[in-house]
């Protein structure tokens, strides 16, 4: 089974919320990154690499993903990845409008099943999509949606307060075969405001729509990036303001006990 969490706000040192903790005895940490090194230092290379270029990435985006400082760096012990309004040509020769990040753990830690967290602070504005996600460590052999795909946090700046949580995986009836779970803060908040927990529990033997195909019993990835413009997102536009950025204050990783 999985899980998806209502994104749920941390003050004052606590968890406002019905969510487990980490640190409960029903879990064991198997891997983290709190983020602890030095301001304006790179992320710890012994457990993030980055996807760079342009190129679209399969959904029309705008932005050229980049390991620069200006885009990705360690600042008061949190990740922060910076989208930029920019011109910057990358390796392949094409200038493009944007820049920004795209951290991935591929080929230096992978994980089936468990409890995957992060707490985040999003961006906003119009095109703006953060998101905190995995991909199955097969994705360079079998490609996707066979690989999988499981989406813990997504959000489209034109929906400030609402959380989108994701299934993605092969299907014999349609392209691909999805499932979704959408979490709202009340009216009036955004989840751009304040830091909030995201979490998955994944467990093996879960049922999935007719036609589609169960790809989630085998390890995966754990992806950071804040994207510009898409289909999904549309593009900015006059209002959206930059740089913009997500702060990203640990991730870690348990496996039940």
């Amino acid at each position: 089974m999985i899980l998806f969490f209502t994104p749920t706000s941390f003050r004052g040192g606590a968890a406002a919320s019905p969510l487990v903790p980490s640190s409960t005895p029903d879990w064991t940490l198997t891997w983290s990154d709190e983020f602890s090194s030095a301001d304006g230092s790179a992320p710890d290379p012994t457990k993030w690499t980055y996807d760079l270029g342009g190129k679209g990435w399969g959904n029309q985006e705008l932005e050229t993903y980049t390991s620069r400082p200006q885009n990705v760096k360690i600042q008061n012990d949190n990740l922060v990845i910076t989208a930029q309004q920019e011109k910057f040509t990358g390796k392949d020769g094409i200038a493009r409008d944007y820049t920004s990040a795209r951290l991935k753990t591929q080929d230096l830690f992978t994980q089936a099943y468990g409890r995957f967290e992060a707490r985040i602070k999003i961006p906003k504005g119009q095109g703006i999509w953060p998101a905190f996600w995995m991909l199955g460590n097969d994705i360079t052999k079998d490609g996707w949606p066979k690989c999988g795909e499981i989406d813990i946090m997504e959000n489209v700046g034109h929906e400030p307060r609402v959380n989108h949580g994701s299934l993605h995986g092969p299907s014999s009836a349609a392209p691909t075969a999805d499932l979704t779970a959408i979490t709202s803060l009340p009216a009036g908040q955004s989840l751009a405001d304040d830091y909030h927990l995201y979490a998955v529990e994944w467990e093996p033997d879960t049922q999935w729509p007719a036609g589609g195909q169960w790809v989630f019993d085998h390890p995966f990835f754990i992806i950071l990036n804040v994207a510009v413009g898409g289909n999904w997102p549309g593009n900015p536009d006059a209002t959206t303001q930059f740089p913009q950025q997500m702060l990203v204050d640990y991730v870690r990783v348990n496996s039940k006990q």
